[in-house]
């Protein structure tokens, strides 16, 4: 037979043939805190190309997560850890959750104004009520303890006029950016960005970390791709990023 014939024959096969990544790989449907945002866009991207997966995140505040995790199929969770202090979000997911990272609260004022004292509960009280405006996000599992921090510090009726309330957790670091708020109260995470500085942590005695953990669907077809994802945010390659996002890992 004719071996130019031959390797024509086998290129039109090959080209007929999909990939193997295509062929083997599938698409996740993940649900993520919304402060998970910009560690999971960039580690999104490394899995997918290490794996041959896709992956269609959705981030949201703990609230949605909860309604999302009972009102349409998913394949897999990286959410915060009270989305599983919900009995009926809970029992959509399968096996022990994995702590994936966690991350505390803290201050952010817009690059190059000075650092208020945030380093004690009555010196961040103080901040708070000198501060001219506040721009938080009260609609997720973090901002629910901003919001009994004020409530500690004895605060919370004294400056909620001053709260400006913000449509996404990275609105916050923008707004202070922007001049449109004075302060950002949220996780350290968040408060990273263009144009914002950290003025500092909360106090030891107020500090809490919010922990994100990953789960399997209980009822996903793709078990084994989905778990494959939550081992991939424990390899060095996704613990780096999110220590280069501001987060400690597991």
């Amino acid at each position: 037979m004719d071996k130019h014939f031959i390797t024509a024959a086998l290129l039109c096969l090959a080209m007929a043939m999909p990939p193997i990544a295509a062929a083997t790989g599938v698409e996740l449907k993940v649900l993520a805190g919304g402060s998970m945002t910009a560690s999971l866009k960039e580690i999104g991207p490394k899995f997918e190309a290490a794996s041959g997966h896709k992956l269609d995140i959705t981030f949201a505040a703990t609230p949605e997560l909860i309604k999302m995790t009972t009102s349409a199929p998913f394949d897999l969770g990286v959410v915060p850890v009270d989305v599983m202090k919900n009995d009926n979000a809970r029992a959509k997911f399968s096996g022990t959750p994995a702590n994936i990272a966690r991350v505390g609260y803290g201050v952010a004022v817009k690059t190059g104004t000075a650092k208020p004292d945030v380093s004690t509960p009555e010196a961040l009280a103080a901040t708070l009520l000198k501060a001219q405006s506040i721009a938080v996000f009260p609609a997720s599992a973090a901002g629910a303890f901003v919001q009994k921090t004020f409530e500690r510090l004895g605060v919370a009726e004294q400056i909620k006029d001053k709260l400006k309330v913000q449509s996404a957790p990275g609105a916050i670091p923008q707004a202070v950016a922007k001049g449109e708020a004075e302060l950002g109260v949220f996780l350290t995470n968040v408060l990273a960005g263009p144009g914002v500085e950290l003025a500092g942590p909360f106090p030891a005695e107020l500090q809490q970390e919010l922990v994100f953990t990953g789960a399997v669907a209980a009822e996903t077809k793709e078990a084994a791709a989905a778990k494959a994802f939550i081992d991939y945010l424990k390899t060095p390659e996704a613990v780096a990023v999110l220590k280069a996002k501001g987060m400690t890992p597991g």
